[in-house]
């Protein structure tokens, strides 16, 4: 490559990221996940618009497993334990004995329907049978929805990209013939028991190192937390275990873990993550051809009424039941079940393997992504509205995001008082915030001031505190209580459950005029 067609190279590299970026507001502020434009960004530049040339599935496969990698990564790395440690159980059942039940009755309406023979029905149904959490938390993110249910959706989704990568992998390299069921149980254990370990141990590894290393600049600390990840990844793959589950473990473990600079490695592995997004989804649309999917979108839609209506509630129905999950939230989580990148990347590998027909699966897989990403995206907010899950117009959550203070051992919260909270009125004393918390600046209306004990907080105001690891729970806590109840929130009973939805806002009106709600005496 010559120094003129390098820059030819960056100066596209560079336009596609930008045009990328943009696409990514724009798809915020539509309320859809940015991968459908990201996909059309792809589109666009291919050979039937603008005419980039790109068919290397082999080079897609490898690219894009990498690009998962990141992914995987930095969802653990900013994954909250708190969050999932009490769903372990449940999403890793519907993780692994969900993907299978999914994997099974996608197959049987896809032979019964579109006449496929077993193999190829066996291989859409793995294909299509796993869920993408940023598909997911690009349209709930601004819902007050029970952290329980995002949590659920969220460790299953960093969970069964796992299994669906070993699926795909055993149908795309067996012959006519499949393998014996028991064979295939005891490959999936072996990959992610080796891989859960490798990724628990490395990110173990990763953590002491960082503890206990000073290196010479704050930057290296972001890149060496996503290195370990990374090794963890291939630690795994040279094994011939599940690198997706050692690169998502390890990411859980490192960013679960105090270490320094942790707000610059959260920022960096975020970065990092919009990054392999935006290069996966362009690459992907690409390498389909857009004058072949037509013929795809009615098996497209048949595969996928199966998957949404069938396949996905009753693997819900039967992983969930026995931990007792009520039934609005097994639903919402049937619904939010979005279908992203994994299974367009997961599309070349029959392609690589030389399995017969299987372009025309990566045709339809891509037209059921887009027609049902389109079709559940925008209707998830809806969804969780009629389910009582969140309500309109409900009172929104205290935003709480923290910066380490290292060397203090001590964490900076920011917290912004949303337009109808309870903390409108309240004074510093009446927060009573467990010791040693301290509210130490607000932000109001541009200006900034140092609070005492009588200030009144105001609906815009931005709060600064510093608390101890300690008592940062407890922080939180107290604050999510008065901004759900006011002043009077323990005389209530409001904990500041982060697993309970905000109030409707007429309980906070009545809450606030001193008459109990819910209460008689």
């Amino acid at each position: 490559m010559t120094l003129q067609q390098m820059y030819l190279v960056l100066l596209l590299g560079g336009t596609v990221l930008l045009a990328s970026i943009a696409a990514a507001r724009m798809a915020s502020r539509l309320g859809l996940p940015s991968l459908l434009l990201f996909l059309a960004v792809g589109v666009v530049l291919g050979e039937d618009v603008l005419g980039l040339h790109f068919d290397d599935a082999q080079l897609a496969q490898t690219a894009g497993t990498a690009a998962l990698a990141v992914i995987l990564v930095e969802g653990g790395l900013t994954t909250g334990w708190t969050d999932v440690k009490r769903l372990l159980a449940p999403a890793g059942v519907l993780a692994s004995a969900g993907v299978g039940i999914s994997v099974v009755v996608t197959a049987t309406g896809a032979h019964l329907l579109l006449g496929m023979d077993w193999h190829l029905a066996l291989l859409l149904g793995a294909i299509v049978s796993s869920t993408d959490a940023a598909a997911v938390f690009a349209v709930l993110r601004a819902l007050p929805l029970p952290r329980k249910v995002t949590g659920l959706v969220e460790a299953e989704s960093g969970f069964n990209d796992a299994p669906t990568i070993i699926l795909v992998l055993v149908f795309s390299t067996a012959a006519a013939d499949l393998p014996h069921p028991a064979h295939i149980v005891a490959n999936v254990a072996y990959q992610l028991v080796v891989g859960a370990a490798l990724g628990f141990v490395v990110g173990r590894i990763g953590v002491a190192a960082l503890r206990h290393i000073a290196l010479p600049a704050t930057g290296l600390y972001p890149l060496a937390t996503v290195g370990f990840g990374i090794v963890a990844f291939a630690a795994a793959g040279a094994a011939n275990a599940s690198g997706i589950i050692a690169a998502y473990l390890a990411g859980l473990v490192l960013g679960n873990s105090a270490l320094p600079h942790r707000a610059a490695t959260r920022s960096f592995a975020e970065g990092a993550g919009w990054l392999a997004q935006i290069g996966l989804f362009v690459m992907l649309g690409l390498l389909v051809t857009p004058r072949e999917l037509p013929a795809a979108a009615l098996p497209a839609i048949a595969v996928g009424l199966v998957l949404l209506l069938l396949a996905r509630p009753i693997s819900v129905l039967a992983c969930l039941t026995p931990f007792r999950v009520p039934w609005r939230e097994q639903a919402f989580v049937s619904w939010a079940g979005l279908r992203g990148a994994v299974p367009i990347v997961l599309g070349t590998f029959p392609i690589v393997a030389g399995v017969a027909g299987s372009t025309d699966l990566l045709n339809i897989v891509f037209v059921l992504v887009v027609i049902f990403t389109l079709i559940q995206g925008p209707t998830l907010p809806a969804v969780a509205r009629w389910l009582g899950l969140a309500r309109p117009g409900a009172l929104r959550e205290v935003h709480v995001e923290a910066a380490p203070l290292d060397v203090l051992d001590a964490d900076l919260l920011t917290v912004a008082i949303p337009p109808g909270s309870r903390l409108h009125g309240v004074t510093i004393r009446e927060l009573r915030l467990p010791a040693p918390t301290v509210v130490t600046l607000i932000i109001r209306d541009l200006t900034t001031f140092v609070p005492d004990h009588a200030t009144v907080l105001r609906a815009g105001d931005e709060l600064l505190l510093v608390t101890t690891p300690q008592v940062r729970e407890a922080t939180e806590r107290r604050l999510r209580a008065v901004g759900r109840r006011g002043r009077l929130a323990h005389w209530f009973g409001e904990t500041g459950d982060p697993n309970l939805p905000a109030p409707h806002p007429d309980a906070a009106a009545n809450s606030s005029t001193g008459i109990p709600t819910g209460r008689t005496g």
